[in-house]
């Protein structure tokens, strides 16, 4: 049985091994020069705040005198306090409302955007521009369209002969209100993300299942909206988590009321933690909501890898 040669190996001198080390050290060196800062300043603002919170949700903390070791305490006060079940009640309503509602106007305005018209241009414009408006800016501008005595929305009800309304004044129409705010300006990101799926919804599939015989609602059912599942997933993945941060429109419009009607997690976090000086217990729901996120996340990742498998 003849045997394998042996392979031949060349290596060069071993000075030219000690140059070749001595460069490849001084590449990753001057890589990690210029990568240095990027990684500090991630360290710094957020592994850093990241562990300290989680230290912190286990300790009585005003930020003025020194923290007081409690363990589980924060966890166990959240658990039976009214307003933090308040404020978990109103950001899960604010969330069941606003990320279907935004998608499926963001879909149906998409479709009707995607056609041949004149100034399609323009209005695809106009529809997204709210969307790059801050949160702030929205919420002055609408306090002062939605004031109960002064607002221009009154003024118009009051033409139509509708008695006015008290909106963002009103426990029972604040936080509808809310959502509707953050449709104005929310469901341009939907109409962009769709339309630009739309773009690339194959011409073959429609064109043969129009050959088949089939009209608009058909289309769309079995062409257009299988087409559009991974990008549905995203979008819903991407609201929702949105949604559930929801805090500058809160802060700037109702502060958490009336009668803490729009307090959601977000807000009730930065209440706990800078307004009554209670920074552990503001720590401990702030975990709360980073756990809730994570979950949500894998969720619909999980639900996005089938979908993505489905379609392949």
């Amino acid at each position: 049985m003849s045997r394998l040669p042996t392979p031949i190996t060349v290596s060069g001198p071993p000075d030219n091994r000690r140059a070749l080390r001595r460069r490849r050290a001084g590449e990753a060196a001057l890589a990690w020069t210029f990568v240095s800062p990027a990684v500090l300043i991630i360290i710094g603002l957020s592994v850093v705040p990241i562990v300290w919170s989680l230290l912190l949700s286990f300790q009585a903390d005003d930020l003025v005198t020194p923290s007081r070791w409690v363990g589980l305490d924060n966890y166990r006060a959240l658990a039976q306090d009214p307003h933090f079940s308040q404020a978990l009640r109103n950001t899960l309503l604010y969330t069941a409302l606003y990320v279907p509602v935004s998608m499926v106007l963001g879909l149906l305005l998409a479709l009707a955007l995607n056609r041949r018209i004149r100034f399609v241009g323009l209005y695809r414009t106009l529809y997204f521009v709210p969307f790059v408006v801050s949160a702030t800016a929205q919420g002055v501008l609408f306090s002062f369209i939605l004031d109960p005595e002064f607002g221009a929305a009154n003024a118009v009800l009051h033409h139509l002969g509708i008695p006015s309304q008290g909106f963002l004044n009103d426990p029972s129409q604040a936080l509808p209100v809310l959502v509707a705010i953050s449709l104005w300006s929310g469901t341009g990101f939907c109409l962009v993300i769709y339309l630009a799926a739309l773009q690339d919804v194959p011409a073959s599939l429609t064109e043969a299942a129009r050959l088949d015989g089939a009209d608009r609602l058909q289309l769309l059912r079995h062409v257009t909206l299988p087409t559009l599942r991974p990008v549905t997933v995203f979008l819903l993945l991407w609201q929702t988590i949105e949604s559930l941060q929801a805090f500058d429109l809160v802060y700037v419009t109702t502060k958490g009321g009336p009668l803490g009607s729009t307090t959601v997690i977000v807000y009730f976090i930065w209440q706990q933690a800078f307004q009554n000086a209670t920074a552990g217990y503001g720590a401990a729901s702030a975990y709360v909501l980073a756990v809730s996120l994570g979950l949500v996340g894998l969720i619909l990742q999980l639900l996005r890898r089938r979908v993505q498998g489905a379609s392949v």
